[in-house]
């Protein structure tokens, strides 16, 4: 419910600034609710009967809690084969695990040169994340990483994933390895619709089985206009997930298999907060699904690639780049409904963190370091590590 009295309070917000000539009593003379003094005082809210809509803002948004969620980062260039290769596309790294003193992750790599799209050759790579396959690295103590080989690649030709196989989630549990990713089939054109695959094994090193059919998918509800290949003209847009599912990443939580993933929309608009881009989930009681997708979906505003975490009984996640609630942590107690409890001044892309944590230890233990990835060129990418900072953090 605090997310629609969000957005009605900035319709009142525009509707204040366009008319605040005419009619002053809309600017916020009048209290909605009362608060304790002790509030008002840490809002510096002198006068509690006259408030400005900053000061609404701040006190129906609880702008006045403490740091304890927020952060600030720092990056580094690793050793190894991390180092920064010309010509080579690294990104998108898992989640960190560590497995008999061995930290392990996964990513997308590829390289040749990217085109785009309208070339007229369906061969030559639209994206760096285009032709891509999911390698693997280990390090011993997380700053020097030793490339050992391919752990997901292409499908045969035909296949739902036989274009590119990237952005991988890597997931543990019992006894098992799992592998969630992003998946293409070709031709890769502007209005493609790619799927979620995944693959187990019982080593880090793998092999890899794939699943036979993807586990998750776009929904079927929007409408293309027309013929040409343009994903901005529609007649429909659908739902926040009609074009795209991206950047998947599985949990186990409350006996169920909770996999996170960021939507993009058919027609995708601009708004306020930049690119119209959202978060759902899609929620199974077997680890190979059916995945059923919540019916609460979206669960977040704004985000990017995915970066969430158990912590206190409930999940929480990293939000940036794009929307009105981007560089933001936010938490929510059922895995559902998030709320905002800190903004951040920036946070890493593609956050790949170390599982091997207590993140019971606090709100940030998750983020205290991990993985992330530096464009250089469309066709020059690499993975560094991030270290979080924060005042509720040790240095």
């Amino acid at each position: 419910m605090k997310r629609f009295h969000g957005i009605i309070f900035l319709v009142t917000v525009g509707m204040v600034s366009c008319d605040q000539q005419t009619t002053p009593q809309k600017t916020g003379e009048e209290s909605l609710q009362t608060y304790p003094d002790s509030i008002y005082e840490l809002n510096a809210i002198m006068n509690k009967d006259k408030l400005s809509l900053a000061s609404k803002r701040a006190l129906e948004r609880n702008y006045y809690q403490g740091p304890e969620w927020f952060i600030s980062f720092e990056e580094s260039d690793l050793k190894g084969d991390f180092a920064y290769e010309p010509g080579v596309v690294r990104r998108d790294p898992s989640d960190v695990i560590s497995v008999n003193g061995i930290y392990y992750v996964y990513y997308s790599k590829a390289s040749g040169k990217t085109y785009g799209f309208g070339t007229g050759d369906p061969e030559k790579k639209v994206f760096p994340w285009d032709k891509t396959e999911v390698w693997y690295a280990t390090s011993q103590e997380g700053w020097t990483w030793k490339e050992e080989g391919i752990a997901v690649g292409r499908g045969p030709a035909g296949a739902y994933d036989d274009r590119s196989v990237f952005t991988p989630q890597i997931f543990t549990r019992e006894g098992k390895y799992v592998l969630v990713y992003q998946t293409v089939k070709a031709p890769y054109v502007n209005r493609v619709k790619n799927q979620v695959g995944m693959a187990i094994a019982d080593s880090p090193n793998g092999p890899f089985v794939k699943l036979d059919a993807p586990i998750l998918s776009p929904s079927d509800d929007g409408e293309w206009r027309g013929e040409e290949d343009n994903r901005r003209i529609v007649n429909k847009q659908g739902s926040f997930d009609s074009h795209k599912v991206h950047d998947p990443t599985l949990l186990y939580y409350r006996n169920k298999y909770y996999l996170y993933y960021k939507g993009e929309r058919m027609g995708e608009r601009n708004t306020l907060g930049g690119r119209e881009i959202k978060w759902g989930v899609a929620i199974a009681d077997k680890l190979e699904g059916p995945y059923i997708k919540s019916e609460y979906n979206p669960i977040t505003n704004s985000g990017h690639e995915l970066c969430v975490w158990p912590y206190d009984g409930g999940i929480a996640a990293l939000i940036i780049t794009d929307g009105p609630e981007r560089n933001t942590i936010q938490w929510s107690s059922d895995g559902i409904n998030f709320e905002i409890k800190s903004f951040i001044k920036y946070g890493p892309p593609a956050a790949g963190l170390d599982q091997s944590v207590d993140n019971e230890k606090g709100p940030l233990e998750a983020l205290k370091w991990g993985l992330t990835h530096k464009y250089v060129s469309y066709d020059e990418q690499y993975i560094r590590r991030f270290e979080g900072r924060g005042p509720a953090m040790n240095p």
